[in-house]
């Protein structure tokens, strides 16, 4: 079967930050237009900004950072096409957790094993036959399926109900994934309210509507940075005015 080379010189127009110029980390697109950016670019970017950096479109007029979402394929893509890209990021926030006196998250620990040992097969020429690869596959999959995430860096949270149109959760305080999203705590609400529907629910920050597709560690890194735990969310109806 004949194969054709394409050199990474050729496709980094399509794998590389508009706003820094480097390659991709924490991808994140722009809904409406569907151009990519590293998230904390783009984060910055939007503070002070409503438009798309590349094509100028208005993402929103008041609440842009609402309509951006972590693109998770684009940014496995660049790391499975970068050599040492995903190697050299977890090293870097390793530092950065290490610089704080901070743990470094679970979540990360698991992806730099991961990408050592990958690297180390290779290195050593190692090679298996299909069985055995997919009887390993097979495992790592039922060991990650049990998991549930546990695994993963961890969020407190405290949800309060700031409107008289809905009740208060018995059990206010919550654990979870820090890769859990927005969307996630307004099913988790809505279902312990008995609510018809998810979409009824709007959960702020600070006072400020969070876009659903917002990870919890999104959220702790651009509104509670400088706060303790827990974070503090207020749920209310989609249309309270309050």
């Amino acid at each position: 079967m004949l194969t054709r080379k394409i050199k990474l010189w050729d496709i980094n127009a399509h794998i590389t930050c508009r706003l820094c110029n480097g390659y991709l980390i924490d991808a994140t697109t722009v809904t409406e237009c569907l151009h990519t950016f590293c998230r904390s670019c783009l984060v910055k970017y939007l503070e002070e900004n409503n438009t798309c950096p590349t094509c100028r479109i208005v993402i929103h007029q008041s609440h842009p950072l609402q309509y951006i979402g972590h693109d998770r394929t684009m940014q496995d893509i660049v790391y499975k096409l970068v050599p040492g890209l995903q190697e050299a990021e977890m090293r870097k926030q390793r530092e950065f957790y290490h610089k704080l006196g901070m743990e470094v998250p679970g979540d990360i620990k698991g992806e730099t094993c991961s990408a050592k040992q990958h690297l180390d097969s290779h290195r050593n020429g190692e090679t298996k036959a299909d069985e055995s690869s997919n009887k390993e596959t097979s495992e790592e999959k039922q060991e990650e399926d049990n998991d549930y995430h546990r695994s993963d860096e961890q969020v407190s949270i405290c949800l309060e109900c700031n409107s008289s149109k809905l009740r208060g959760l018995k059990r206010k305080w919550i654990r979870c994934s820090a890769q859990a999203t927005v969307l996630h705590l307004k099913k988790f609400i809505a279902k312990k309210l008995n609510l018809s529907s998810f979409n009824e629910l709007d959960i702020l920050c600070n006072e400020e509507i969070l876009g659903k597709d917002h990870t919890l560690k999104f959220v702790v890194v651009t509104r509670w940075r400088f706060k303790k735990a827990p974070l503090l969310l207020h749920y209310r109806p989609k249309m309270d005015l309050l």
